[in-house]
């Protein structure tokens, strides 16, 4: 029945997103879309203004897939709305540039001046252009540094302050199009619907993406209530506070992370629970990774902590069998970890770890073992060591869970070692629905 619901409420914002898409068109077509095409400039002109209004929306989504609305949440996921925000982003740029350069050659034609000299009498006789161009610039700013191999050689404070412009693009992209828009200053209806939008998105914003930050952390008051070392370059935060019950986080969920003190007030970083949430505190368990939690370490008790969430959807209301697989490698038992307290049914743990030094929990993980019936394999050796390439690949996993192919997975760990673990899963007959990944604990 969850799940019925769920796919009607996915098809419901569907819906309201293409009635929206629907409108857009019917308003173009409405002020002269076709009928005003007479010639090739005339062409180009209509297709850049239809590519701008349909830039414009597709930017208003954009900020709306990451405003942390609680419904978009739960019906997708973060992971999923990562990934649609990624796309999202790609389509909303390339319209915008689409827009800017069919409208520019199409003036060009029609006034038949070149496509420099039409480009600069916009800017300095069209009022919004240079708003435009600015809002357009800082997107593609935006867009550079979002890159994989961008974002890999910037600290978060630079990349997060870079994201902070496209606010200001979506202020100045507004101002281009409602209040000097040709179009909208002689169509009040088409002004009054686009107003509305950027009310709505801007309102949703700010209650969800500001507003419920600064209330539920006001609320919860969250402190770091003791710092311990793991293993060598791993370390666990408990953290507690006041009301925890009413966060209504699950196991196999993560938060984004704000630690309050000097060094580490700017970044915020997203970290699974270690640990079943008990209403009482919450655990992270952190690896030395990066600038960040290689000094994680150090925060001291007393610490305030600013968190987003609980996101994600790797928990056990996904489970779709009774008979589960979990498979973790490195730092990445740390959800199925929790997850291991709050599943039921016939469970089975493999934890895959380069070296012996590597596996974490373990007393705790042979602890819940004994008290829980579940079944565990610890995978211990470097495959590019003659003799370990078998480790984890396809027979190796069939000796270890001889019905695999009946359970559902759950796994989580290094991006490159989860690829080749879904490959060979499927490869032993596990249909892609039944597993479950998550690429955001550590």
């Amino acid at each position: 029945m969850r799940r019925i619901i769920s796919t009607f409420s996915i098809w419901g914002v569907r819906l309201i997103a293409l009635v929206n898409l629907t409108l857009i068109i019917g308003l173009w077509l409405h002020g002269g879309g076709i009928s005003s095409v007479h010639s090739t400039g005339t062409l180009l002109t209509s297709v850049g203004r239809i590519t701008g209004l349909l830039g414009a929306y597709a930017l208003l989504i954009q900020f709306l897939l990451m405003a942390r609305l609680p419904f978009l949440e739960r019906l997708a996921g973060f992971d999923r709305l990562t990934v649609w925000h990624k796309r999202n982003g790609k389509i909303t740029l390339s319209l915008i540039l689409a827009h800017v350069a069919s409208i520019t050659a199409g003036y060009a034609l029609t006034t038949h001046i070149s496509f420099m000299a039409q480009f600069l009498a916009f800017l300095s006789g069209y009022p919004g252009m240079v708003a435009a161009l600015i809002a357009t610039l800082l997107l593609l700013v935006v867009g550079t540094t979002s890159a994989a191999m961008a974002r890999r050689k910037m600290n978060y404070q630079t990349w997060f302050l870079i994201h902070l412009m496209s606010y200001s693009a979506l202020a100045l992209a507004w101002f281009h199009q409602i209040p000097t828009g040709t179009v909208f200053l002689t169509n009040p209806m088409a002004a009054a619907f686009w107003t509305a939008l950027y009310v709505v998105t801007l309102e949703l914003v700010v209650l969800f993406r500001f507003g419920q930050l600064v209330v539920r952390n006001l609320w919860h008051r969250l402190r770091v209530a003791e710092v311990a070392e793991e293993s060598p370059g791993v370390v666990s935060l408990r953290i507690t506070g006041h009301h925890l019950s009413w966060m209504k986080v699950r196991a196999g969920q993560f938060f984004l992370w704000r630690f309050l003190d000097p060094e580490r007030w700017q970044e915020a970083h997203p970290f699974s629970l270690s640990m079943a949430p008990d209403g009482q505190s919450l655990r992270i368990t952190v690896k030395d990774l990066g600038d960040f939690s290689k000094h994680i370490g150090e925060i001291t008790p007393g610490t305030p902590v600013v968190v987003e969430g609980p996101f994600g959807s790797f928990t056990a209301g996904a489970q779709s069998s009774d008979h589960v697989a979990l498979i973790a490698g490195g730092v990445g038992i740390t959800p199925i970890r929790a997850l291991l307290e709050e599943m039921s049914g016939d469970l089975v743990l493999i934890y895959r770890a380069t070296r012996e030094e590597d596996v974490i929990f373990r007393d705790e993980l042979d602890a819940l073992a004994r008290e829980r019936g579940i079944k565990i394999h610890y995978v211990v050796g470097d495959r590019q060591t003659p003799g370990n390439e078998y480790l984890l690949s396809t027979p190796h996993l069939r000796q270890l869970i001889p019905d695999i192919a009946r359970r559902a997975i759950y796994l989580c760990g290094p991006p490159a070692m989860m690829r080749m673990i879904r490959t060979n899963v499927i490869r032993a007959g596990v249909p892609g629905r039944h597993i479950h990944t998550d690429q955001f604990a550590f």
